[in-house]
């Protein structure tokens, strides 16, 4: 309470401010007090023994008349009073009789009145209500004034003559006051201070209020103590705890489209902010992409913990651990309500009673866990799983308005969750369609070892159109393919899967690559056109067509709008192909594709490439293809294989997850060594095919090959014939040895040959019918200069095949 010194000099100074002065009947001033001489800046002598009236601005009604009324006024009125500057001073006075018929006036200014009334009118309104506490401390922090009672914020009160420290935990107690005694020490008043609070007399509740404090001066400015308000803001601590939940849930979860990453944003949202214990039971099935089986009771629920969170920082280890299978549970009434949807709450002693087997004490009970609450992941009728969240530490047990938080929650992530699944299974499918559709990772042929590998985007993520292909030709030559499909999932990997399988059917019809571009691209507007006019504008693809032949050692290309490949020389100097005049897009039509040749030395690495291996979040396509040449110059070496090399490249680009797809293939090419092939060139005439039939006997000697001789040597003879025949001259013959056999006739003509049934009585029309019967098979290419009828034979068991060329080997010449 306040000294009495203190309370003197505060009400003293009250007082002071009150002007009085005694009037005889005739309103004659007698007497004039000190504060009337401040007030008016008028003596005692100059006012004393003069008429009132000649004070005043305006006279009130009492000094209008001849005499005062001895009873006097009897109430506060106004008054206008004159300053010795002239100036007027607004009162309120108050006139009490006296004996002998004099007057007492009492006088103050206006304004102070008013300040008067209004503050003991605050005061009393704040002290009389029950909603805003108040207390009024003076300089020692002792209450002297206090409207807070035990009713009010449901916990103790606030008796007048107490400290803080004798209703606040010591901790509480000591934050409170400190700031309490910075108002009174610096005069800066707190606004809206957080302060939380326990309290001894009821240790397992704590509140949270929201503090403001002035501190309060009397008329010299000298501080007498502090005047604090609190509110009770455990409630709206709580809403905003609530709402920052949701929000939290609602930019978290459900940004992976992967379940068990779902799941794990679950639990990092409730801890620590709800609960100190969290984790996530999915249904095996979910986890696997398929929808979980309908159970209801207990026993074997099929569940897996898939998530886990701790306050503490590290799950305890005596708990399940992610992975593991939730044992069987005792059927009950609390795990038929949330199977159905519903979340309940439970106190440790409930919750054992309903489910306390050893085996979930053990392993599902955390120690020290006195409270629980738990909802299902329910979505479309299915129950995903399940969410349970312990308190340790927090010593507020859970209660309804947690479990209702909790199940709208769980509502939503649920529907995340069940996203994540049915992605699951999608993406396996994609994936499944995928791998399926391209072709083997590796291929070693006379013409080129190669390796090829995709990558879908975002770390397996998504499953796009880029595919590689390698296709083996006629003559020992290899087309090598790279594509990329515009969109993503199921519908790109379809339309890669058209185009792959039309590249194939057009590569064996031997067509030059501008030519098969040209087909594709119409493919491509084809399948634009059966997708509807709302998906037209986006079905495209951009592709690369190298066609190598190991016998010369050269490689012709084709882009359609696909980045440029990059050739890394035996030295393991990387190129770029620059002077590759790439095409449009396919399916942009309207526009010729270009043809380009190159000379591959023996022991060469094509590298050929999606756009998504240089294209980065971090840098620009040059400066990403500048990267790669790096790269390959760094890992492509002779004594390594192109696997490896291949994996280096695709590791180094998913770190980070990359945007787009990546499809990469490697082609180390090959050259047929001199001895391997022989060439002719003969005249139109037909006494030349008995010199073709000699020039091949011989070679067929040299080769080892004499059980092929009379077999060849028909092939020889019909085609030549043909060719002199039907074509005309100069007429090429090569024989190709390696793992076959292969005889080429080369003519001026561009007429394609026919193979049909000759009937007995003609003359002629079974030269390639024999052909057909003698060969493993037989075709024709076109190039500019006319046409190629081959044939190929398989080597005898007998017959030793040639070593497979290496880069070592020179080129052929022709004999």
């Amino acid at each position: 309470m306040w000294s009495s010194s203190r309370r003197g000099s505060a009400w003293l100074s009250v007082f002071n401010e009150i002007a009085a002065a005694v009037l005889d009947a005739r309103g004659t001033v007698l007497t004039w007090s000190r504060a009337a001489e401040d007030l008016l800046d008028r003596t005692a002598e100059e006012v004393c023994g003069k008429p009132v009236g000649d004070l005043l601005v305006s006279a009130p009604e009492w000094c209008r008349r001849d005499e005062a009324d001895e009873t006097g006024t009897g109430h506060a009125e106004r008054a206008l009073l004159r300053h010795r500057s002239g100036d007027a001073v607004e009162v309120a006075f108050q006139v009490l009789p006296l004996p002998y018929s004099s007057l007492l006036v009492l006088a103050a200014p206006a304004g102070r009145v008013i300040d008067w009334e209004q503050g003991a009118a605050l005061l009393r309104a704040l002290l009389a209500q029950d909603r805003i506490g108040i207390g009024i401390h003076d300089t020692d922090l002792t209450v002297v004034r206090t409207n807070i009672t035990p009713d009010m914020f449901g916990g103790p009160g606030l008796p007048i003559g107490s400290r803080l420290t004798d209703v606040m935990s010591p901790p509480d107690a000591e934050n409170a006051e400190a700031a309490l005694r910075q108002v009174l020490d610096t005069g800066v008043p707190l606004a809206v201070h957080e302060q939380g609070m326990r309290s001894p007399q009821v240790p397992e509740r704590r509140w949270s209020f929201l503090l403001s404090a002035l501190r309060l001066q009397d008329a010299e400015g000298r501080a007498s103590g502090v005047a604090a308000l609190c509110t009770d803001a455990t409630g709206q601590q709580r809403t905003r705890r609530d709402m920052e939940l949701r929000y939290q849930a609602s930019v978290r979860i459900g940004a992976s489209l992967d379940v068990e990453r779902t799941a794990q944003d679950i639990v990092d949202v409730l801890v620590p902010a709800f609960g100190d214990l969290a984790s996530v039971a999915l249904a095996e099935a979910v986890l696997e992409g398929d929808e979980p089986p309908k159970i209801l009771g207990g026993g074997e629920l099929h569940l897996r913990l898939a998530a886990v969170a701790s306050a503490a920082g590290s799950w305890p280890a005596a708990l399940l651990q992610p992975g593991d299978a939730v044992p069987p549970w005792p059927d009950h009434p609390l795990l038929r309500s949330y199977q159905r949807g519903e979340a309940v709450f439970a106190d440790r002693v409930s919750y054992v009673g309903a489910f306390g087997t050893p085996k979930i004490l053990r392993e599902a009970t955390p120690e020290g866990g006195h409270s629980m609450v738990s909802a299902a992941l329910y979505a479309r009728g299915l129950t995903l799983g399940y969410i349970d969240v312990w308190r340790t530490e927090q010593q507020e047990p859970f209660d309804q308005q947690d479990a209702d938080l909790l199940s709208e929650m769980a509502s939503r992530a649920a529907l995340s969750v069940d996203n994540a699944r049915r992605y699951t299974r999608e993406h396996r499918a994609a994936v499944a369609l995928q791998q399926r559709l391209l072709p083997r990772a590796t291929t070693d042929s006379p013409a080129a070892d190669t390796a090829g590998a995709y990558l879908p985007a975002g770390g397996g993520a998504e499953i796009s159109g880029d595919w590689f292909d390698v296709i083996p030709l006629p003559s020992l030559r290899c087309a090598l393919v790279v594509g990329d499909v515009i969109g993503h999932g199921l519908p790109a990997t379809a339309t890669m899967g058209r185009l792959r399988a039309a590249i194939q059917t057009l590569a064996d019809l031997e067509l030059d690559p501008t030519e098969l571009l040209t087909h594709l691209d119409d493919l491509v507007d084809r399948i634009a056109t059966e997708a509807g006019p709302e998906h037209q504008d986006t079905i495209g693809a951009t592709c690369l067509y190298a066609l190598y032949d190991p016998v010369t050692g050269r490689c012709t290309l084709a882009s359609a709008g696909h980045p440029p490949p990059i050739v890394v020389q035996p030295d393991r100097t990387p190129r770029i192909l620059q002077e590759l005049s790439p095409g449009p897009p396919l399916g942009v039509g309207g526009m010729p594709f270009e043809t380009t040749t190159i000379d591959m030395a023996p022991g060469s690495i094509l590298a050929l490439y999606t756009d998504g291996l240089i294209e980065r979040a971090d840098h620009d396509a040059d400066t990403g293809l500048r990267h790669l040449m790096d790269e390959l110059a760094a890992h492509c070496r002779p004594d390594r294989p192109l696997t490896e090399t291949g994996r280096a490249l695709l590791a180094d680009a998913a770190a980070p997850p990359q945007r787009d797809d990546i499809a990469l293939l490697l082609a180390r090419t090959r050259i047929l060594p001199p001895h391997a092939t022989a060439a002719w060139e003969f005249p139109a005439d037909p006494a030349i095919v008995a010199d073709a039939r000699k020039a091949t006997l011989r070679q067929l000697t040299a080769w080892g090959l004499d059980d092929l001789a009379i077999a060849t040597e028909l092939v020889v003879s019909e085609l030549v014939t043909n060719a002199i025949r039907y074509a005309g001259g100069p007429i090429g013959l090569r024989l190709i040895h390696d793992h076959v056999l292969i005889c080429e006739v080369t003519d001026p003509s561009n007429t394609q040959p026919r193979l049909r049934r000759a009937r007995w009585t003609d003359e002629g029309g079974r030269g390639l019918f024999l052909v057909a019967q003698l060969t493993a098979r037989w075709g024709s290419r076109y190039d500019q200069s006319g046409k190629t009828i081959w044939a190929e034979q398989h080597l005898p068991l007998a017959s030793t095949t040639p070593p497979r060329p290496s880069a070592t080997n020179a080129a052929p010449s022709a004999s």
